[in-house]
């Protein structure tokens, strides 16, 4: 058993639905014997609905930890710190390390409407080695301010801290003043492409968990931090499909959208606006194609992008159709989502976690690599698959490609007509890129974390 505080910072609500719904909270909260506080660091109306979810766990929100209200020198010292980090702090750095090692380097340009791709953040310094190593030895340097409310919190409690998602800017103040303090941090790297273009990772934390090999080999390349502080568990979420949901619960899911159990389901799972502008646009086409082939068209299930704010728009010629639905998009709907993955005939999206969430469950695919309806020279789905994570997974043959319409109505029928086709090559695929499929990835991550020197 933990004989100190174990503090918790949850950094966005991606990996905040994993450590609640794929169970790695719940078995800490057991472990932890009451040891356990709980920091959400992002918005709190966003937050909320996890917060209720903690009856028994002390809870922190952002307004707790960095409240607006400061003594004036700290209002003073909040402004500068704020001023450097947008000249060579966070962004500056993110963007210097995609241009050191190539990550992304065909998307990003300026004004890009997601910020680690958005060139003119990389800062007014030279891009020479010898200031961004300086620039990186601030960003964490454990002398950097600190908000006062965090920091006489983590002296009182002097807690070991647990990051959902180190890579997050919320993230960088508990960092500084876990050094500051000597406490013992552990980061949850918190998606298979975060190793290689979503910031710059600290080398200063005991213990990094992480799902894979690939990025165990990605920490130590590109981030200087030595193999034997890192784990690898597997993919938490495949602990939620590894329980096999029965048909009932899937024809009851159906018959609760609207839409027919006689007739093969085809899921669109959507992609952000800001990787995929042009994507309500192919859910046009995907409607239009439906109604050419009537009776013997499948039933079309769009799932949007929980970060899609503008989903109502984008996603308008489905709502309210026959044989089509669209779900609304939400961070709390996995057991739908694990449910659709176990029993739907084929996924259509275009890049993201959401394909490997496919193959783990051995469903065909069809992954889009173009913009339906873009002028001339745009390019954002094709180049969505560019970066250094994706080359094993479009290299494996795991799926079928489409680079316009008529490749995207042709796979789904394939996909239909033959599901087994490519079985063996998502099998193959899925032991490389998400590890371990066994049912215990959940509790791995949480002998991982609480491995670190939690003596006090």
């Amino acid at each position: 058993m933990v004989d100190r505080r174990f503090w918790l910072v949850l950094a966005d609500p991606l990996s905040t639905r994993v450590f609640f719904d794929c169970g790695i909270l719940a078995k800490l909260q057991e472990r932890l014997a009451g040891q356990l506080r709980v920091a959400f660091v992002f918005p709190r109306e966003q937050a909320e609905p996890w917060a209720r979810r903690l009856t028994d766990v002390p809870v922190l929100h952002e307004a707790d930890l960095y409240p607006a209200s400061a003594p004036a020198p700290e209002r003073v010292r909040r402004r500068l710190d704020r001023g450097l980090d947008r000249r060579l702090g966070y962004y500056p750095l993110a963007i210097r390390l995609n241009y050191r090692h190539g990550f992304h380097r065909e998307r990003m340009h300026p004004g890009h409407p997601n910020l680690l791709l958005d060139s003119t953040r990389a800062g007014p310094l030279p891009r020479w080695a010898s200031l961004e190593r300086a620039m990186f030895h601030w960003h964490f340097s454990p002398r950097r301010y600190v908000p006062s409310a965090l920091l006489s919190r983590l002296r009182a409690e002097r807690p070991a801290v647990c990051f959902s998602n180190l890579q997050m800017q919320a993230a960088v103040p508990f960092i500084v003043a876990g050094r500051r303090l000597g406490l013992p941090l552990v980061g949850y790297v918190a998606s298979w492409d975060h190793t290689v273009g979503k910031g710059v990772i600290s080398p200063h934390l005991e213990r990094y968990v992480v799902q894979n090999d690939v990025m165990r080999d990605d920490l130590v390349r590109f981030h200087d931090i030595e193999a034997d502080r890192i784990a690898v568990t597997g993919w938490p979420q495949t602990d939620l499909f590894h329980i096999r949901r029965p048909r009932e619960a899937y024809l009851a899911l159906l018959e609760r959208l609207g839409l027919a159990s006689t007739r093969p389901l085809v899921l669109f799972m959507g992609n952000t606006p800001t990787n995929a502008p042009y994507e309500g646009r192919l859910v046009e086409r995907l409607v239009a194609w439906q109604d050419e082939h009537a009776r013997n068209a499948p039933s079309l299930l769009f799932r949007p992008h929980p970060r899609d704010k503008a989903w109502r728009e984008r996603f308008a010629p489905a709502l309210g159709r026959s044989g089509a639905a669209v779900q609304e998009p939400s961070y709390s709907d996995l057991e739908d989502l694990a449910t659709l993955l176990q029993h739907g005939d084929c996924v259509v999206s275009n890049a993201g976690t959401i394909l490997l969430d496919a193959l783990v469950n051995d469903r065909p695919a069809v992954c889009v690599l173009y913009d339906e309806g873009a002028p001339p020279g745009e390019s954002w789905a094709a180049k969505n698959v560019v970066g250094e994570h994706y080359r094993e997974l479009v290299d494996s043959g795991a799926f079928l490609r489409a680079e316009r319409f008529d490749q995207v109505s042709a796979g789904i029928e394939r996909c239909l007509a033959h599901p087994d086709e490519l079985a063996g090559e998502r099998r193959r695929v899925v032991r490389t890129v998400v590890g371990e499929v066994d049912g215990h990835v959940a509790d791995r991550c949480v002998e991982a974390i609480l491995s670190i020197d939690s003596r006090g």
